[in-house]
């Protein structure tokens, strides 16, 4: 098992993330923030109607992966 990755390197990958959301909405911090709340929920949409299929029977729980795949990830 790998170990979590050190406090400076995540902080920066999320200092990137911000950078890039900003820049996407040309700076305008606003913007950004309605564009986030926005892509949250159309997220949180996908899920539940994931677990309503799952619920329903409509697709497998668990992924069926190849054996090769599955076998690495032991």
């Amino acid at each position: 098992m790998s170990a979590p990755p050190s406090l400076p390197d995540h902080n920066s990958r999320y200092e990137k993330a911000c950078d890039q959301a900003i820049a996407m909405c040309d700076g305008n911090l606003r913007s950004t923030i309605k564009a986030l709340i926005m892509a949250n929920e159309y997220l949180e949409a996908e899920l539940e109607e994931l677990q309503a299929a799952i619920t329903a029977g409509c697709v497998p729980a668990r992924p069926q992966l190849p054996r090769d795949v599955a076998s690495d990830a032991a």
